[in-house]
């Protein structure tokens, strides 16, 4: 499975942004996707996951209520729509793909990796 993260940039704090991740394959609807981000000088951190068939949803604390993340099987295609975004949301975010039936919060247990894309939050 190949993975390829789009939609970063720049956007003032209180704005919204949507990433996509496109995979590529035929085994998409057999992987649950999660996003991570990783911010200069920090340790990766998971960002949220989705099941294989999108009905289960994991999010960490401090995007809970804010982030949303979404699949379509059909597009090969995950997203994870962004909304109030602050500063400390700034970070290269990753989307990673699980060959399992649910997300997962823990970087290890995931199989690909996308290359990246940078999301800036001015203040």
């Amino acid at each position: 499975v190949q993975l390829q993260a789009s939609g970063g940039g720049l956007v003032q704090a209180g704005g919204s942004l949507r990433l996509s991740c496109v995979a590529s394959g035929r085994t998409f609807a057999q992987y649950s996707l999660g996003w991570f981000r990783q911010a200069p000088g920090k340790e990766r951190e998971f960002v949220a996951a989705i099941g294989r068939r999108g009905y289960h949803t994991l999010y960490a604390d401090s995007v809970k209520g804010r982030f949303t993340v979404s699949r379509v099987n059909a597009e090969n295609t995950v997203y994870l729509q962004m909304d109030s975004l602050n500063p400390e949301d700034t970070a290269v975010y990753y989307c990673a793909a699980h060959r399992a039936a649910f997300g997962s919060g823990r970087s290890n247990e995931y199989d690909y990796w996308g290359q990246g894309t940078q999301v800036t939050v001015s203040s």
